[in-house]
């Protein structure tokens, strides 16, 4: 069951790859979409098994590495944090392709496009299931090439390019740390496995090692370097960048990325890793650093972006946050609760968001649009479900897991726990106001779309319904639901030994005795966030125009995303391109090209060129050089050499 699980989707990604053309576009939407719903139902059956039984299995695949005393064979671990991944990837995933039938069907490549959706799921499935490292970095760079062949799927578009060659070169940043972790716990444990390096891990609390006459602290060093991978994938603080230009890509890849694939990798890492994080105080300290500040600084941006899609991309990255704060004191369950409810809401939305699309002709702008909801009831209602579960509001999916966090960063014992409390509240004001600004400026109001435009507006297909009413139902279930298993009174049976965790660590527990004001925070920011947008965008449009000309500073900070890619674009981009043509101009043209084709090869040419000359055909050319010769000859015997 479980090979069938990971291995159904490479099935589908190499008959519609390799066989689409002869196939056709049916087929491969039915062999693609067919097997990963197969895939979903068999991941739900195994979240099942895996709740009841509770216990670490592993599931020999085939020999992979075996070199010297290095051994790295592909064994799928299942347990509950494996359980909870792919029932996340499967289900997403699969309603992503089904979604994609109606979304794509004017588009001339589906067979690769539905071939690419299946190859990323499959990455995604090769990460979450790794026994060891090296097989966890194999999925975690496949997922890496799939979101670049994915974002830059309209590969016609500049800005599609772009976005794709931006998304692999600051994964790389992140990956460059997440090697050196490998290499580092390889070079103390001896090995890659998981269960070897997590029995390892006390033995090495408090070693040191040496580096340029400096002391570092083993595990801390180890954490801190897979935590700048997870910062890569998952779009944290100072190497988000990648993630709104990811836009730029199909919708359906959109929710697929920031839904329930690349983003959550990141998060995944670090609860995998728990038997290693728990040691380091120092490393979780830092991991809430930049939870707290990615979750703040993205609801900031999100505040005033225009386009549908980066609105709810940038909402993704201040999630992202939360999950890290929660990783970050330790509630490795909450954070992982998050991740599987934010699944839901947030591809519901995504998916919402691209059903506005399709409607509107391609339109993604919100300042182009308003009073939807007459012309697109039914989208209307999806968009206001995920809204709802995304802000909090009661009994909906993120009102359990978002609140959750909030109230573990509070009881936590974090040196950073109280800034990640106050950042995460912040975030929870901000988060309502730009969810429900979006759903205003798009539904609600006049419209400012033009006549041309509403003339073709139509309600989405149901093969892009179907999966939006799914999702809905996961956006406002999935919380109560599972809430008790996830991080209720059968958390601990529930988890096993899947997530460990120190006696010290009693965060669970503590989170249900926060005091009363804190739990209702959110409910507070959350209310204050919708009365606002509303007399922003509903009461007084002309109010939000006004306060941007009189903070314009303010306004162009937030618009411009903190000025971080203008940035990186002078401190990395111009030095990178200036060193480039510098090495082209100087280093290859003046000293290779000029010692060696245009130097030494060319004086050997002009040498030889000159010797051809002499050889002219004529009798008297050669006597007269046999007499010049003679001539020298004489002359050297007559007086050289009778010295």
């Amino acid at each position: 069951m479980y090979e069938a699980i990971v291995f159904l989707p490479l099935a589908g990604c190499l008959i519609a790859g390799l066989f689409g053309n002869r196939l056709g576009v049916v087929t491969s939407q039915w062999v693609t979409c067919g097997f990963l719903v197969i895939s979903a139902l068999l991941s739900w059956v195994a979240f099942v098994v895996v709740a009841l039984q509770g216990n670490v299995e592993t599931v020999q695949v085939l020999t992979w590495i075996d070199s010297g005393s290095f051994e790295a064979d592909w064994r799928l671990r299942i347990d509950t944090l494996t359980a909870v991944m792919l029932v996340v990837v499967t289900s997403i995933s699969s309603l992503v392709h089904i979604y994609s039938i109606g979304y794509m069907s004017h588009d001339e490549h589906q067979q690769r496009f539905f071939a690419y959706l299946s190859l990323f799921t499959f990455a995604m499935l090769a990460l979450v299931t790794a026994d060891n490292l090296i097989q966890l970095f194999f999925g975690w760079e496949g997922v890496g090439l799939a979101s670049y062949l994915l974002i830059g799927f309209w590969y016609k578009k500049p800005s599609a390019n772009a976005a794709a060659m931006k998304a692999f070169v600051v994964n790389r940043v992140g990956d460059f740390g997440l090697i050196l972790g490998i290499a580092a716990i390889y070079l103390t444990v001896g090995s890659v496995e998981y269960d070897t390096i997590f029995a390892a891990i006390p033995g090495l609390v408090g070693q040191n090692f040496s580096f340029l006459g400096a002391e570092f602290p083993v595990v801390t060093t180890i954490c801190l370097l897979l935590f700048m991978g997870a910062m890569g994938k998952s779009a944290q603080f100072l190497l988000h960048t990648w993630l709104p230009d990811a836009m730029e890509g199909p919708t359906p890849v959109s929710a697929l990325i920031h839904a329930a694939t690349m983003v959550t990798a990141g998060v995944f890492l670090v609860c995998r890793m728990s038997p290693i994080f728990e040691y380091s105080p120092d490393a979780l300290t830092v991991v809430t650093f930049f939870g707290a500040t990615t979750a703040f600084f993205a609801a900031t941006v999100g505040l005033v972006q225009n386009d549908i899609k980066r609105v709810i991309a940038y909402s993704t990255c201040s999630q992202l946050g939360y999950m890290f704060v929660a990783a970050g004191v330790g509630a490795y369950e909450i954070a992982m609760f998050h991740l599987f409810t934010h699944a839901f809401f947030k591809a519901l939305l995504f998916l919402g968001s691209g059903s506005v699309i399709h409607a509107m002709s391609d339109e993604q702008d919100m300042r182009r649009m308003g009073g939807l909801y007459k012309f697109i009831p039914a989208t209307w209602v999806m968009m206001l479900i995920g809204t709802l579960a995304l802000t909090g509001f009661p009994l909906t999916a993120g009102y359990f897991s978002k609140d959750a966090v909030i109230e573990a960063a509070f009881m936590a014992h974090n040196p950073m726990h109280m800034y990640a409390f106050y950042m995460t509240v912040i975030a929870a004001l901000f988060t309502s106001f730009y969810s429900w600004r979006l759903i205003f400026m798009t539904f609600h109001g006049k419209t400012r779309a033009s006549n041309e435009v509403l003339s073709h507006a139509h309600e989405s297909p149901s093969s892009m319904m179907v999966p939006l009413v799914l999702l809905a139902i996961g956006a406002l279930g999935a919380g109560a639901v599972f809430s008790s298993l996830f991080i209720g009174g059968t958390a601990e049976l529930f988890w096993g030994a899947a997530i460990f965790t120190t006696e010290a660590n009693e965060i669970l527990e503590e989170l249900h005795h926060a005091p009363t004001w804190v739990k209702f925070s959110p409910m507070v920011m959350m209310t204050l966030g919708f009365i606002t947008a509303w007399y922003f965008y509903i009461r007084s449009p002309e109010t939000p125009k006004r306060l941007a000309e009189e903070q314009e500073m303010l306004y162009k900070f937030l618009l411009n995303k903190w000025y971080f890619d203008e940035l990186y674009n002078f401190l990395f981009v111009k030095p990178a391109f200036w060193i480039g043509r510098f090495l082209w101009k100087q280093g290859d043209g003046r000293v290779i090209d000029g010692m060696g084709p245009d130097g030494v090869a060319a004086r050997v040419l002009d040498v030889t060129r000159g010797l051809a000359r002499l050889q002219t055909g004529y009798v008297y050319h050669y006597a007269f050089a046999m007499l010049v010769g003679v001539a020298a000859l004489t002359t050297y015997f007559m007086f050289g050499g009778a010295l």
